[in-house]
């Protein structure tokens, strides 16, 4: 049983690697606009049934349990943590921040996914054609598109997501687009394609069009940006967690290899 055991612990530090990689990768992201952690969740493989529960005894007498080995660890998900993080002020007309559930969407290259992706993060520009674009990666192109004229002097962005700007020379509101939310029956479903940008799959479902404040859609808040929600406090506890769980696992490879060799030794005795 040595060898079973050789493996199963195998099994238990390819699966803890995993996991410091991901808190690895959620501590690196701590001062990432928007980002939102990972959690790595195990599941048990296969057993070997030595003997089942149930079985009828000699004497007629019924186990009443019966004797399971089993053969280590996997990963079954890293898990996407949609709690929202803490709202920071910019004082930045362009940059918007969500305050509830929902997503803002853009436009990424037509080969993935539908050609469309969806991010928290708000931290918008203005391109060379008047059109808001996202300040990262290629300068997505928010969708709907929203076109801020020439000579703006300010633009004010509302809790509902009306886009209103006043030209030079006047003090009358012009309203240019409508901010809008996009949600998911099952967020945790999204593919993540880095740069805070998800894309929906078959689990996440299809996007609910809202506008900010509807449908359980959250609001927005111009001159705030959402900083990431990962606890750095909580990840190093977690990491030291996984480090004293791999030093065990690699504790039962040394078990499982004196016995094996004492077993090897018996012919020499």
């Amino acid at each position: 049983m040595a060898i079973t055991a050789l493996h199963s612990a195998a099994t238990g530090l390819r699966a803890l690697s995993q996991r410091i990689d991901v808190v690895a990768n959620n501590l690196a992201n701590a001062e990432t606009t928007a980002f939102k952690r990972s959690r790595v969740n195990f599941e048990d493989l296969y057993y070997l049934a030595q003997k089942q529960p149930g079985t009828t005894a000699a004497n007629g007498d019924v186990s009443p349990a019966g004797i399971y080995v089993g053969l280590g660890v996997k990963v079954s998900n890293t898990q996407l943590d949609t709690e929202q993080g803490s709202m920071e002020s910019t004082g930045r007309q362009l940059d918007v921040g969500i305050s509830g559930q929902g997503f803002f969407k853009v436009k990424i290259l037509d080969s993935i996914s539908d050609g469309f992706g969806y991010t928290r993060n708000g931290n918008f520009f203005v391109n060379r054609d008047g059109e808001l674009v996202l300040g990262m990666g290629d300068g997505y192109k928010l969708e709907p598109k929203i076109n801020i004229p020439k000579g703006v002097t300010d633009v004010s962005i509302s809790s509902d997501g009306n886009v209103e700007v006043i030209k030079a020379g006047t003090n009358a509101k012009q309203k240019v687009g409508q901010l809008q939310i996009f949600q998911f029956v099952n967020p945790q479903g999204l593919n993540l394609l880095g740069g805070s940008i998800y894309t929906q799959t078959e689990s996440s479902g299809q996007p609910l069009e809202s506008k900010p404040g509807e449908n359980g859609a959250g609001q927005v808040l111009q001159g705030f940006l959402e900083s990431s929600n990962v606890d750095p406090v909580k990840e190093l506890v977690t990491l030291i967690k996984t480090q004293r769980a791999f030093e065990l696992n690699s504790q039962s490879i040394q078990t499982a290899d004196q016995a094996l060799q004492t077993i090897g030794n018996l012919r020499r005795q």
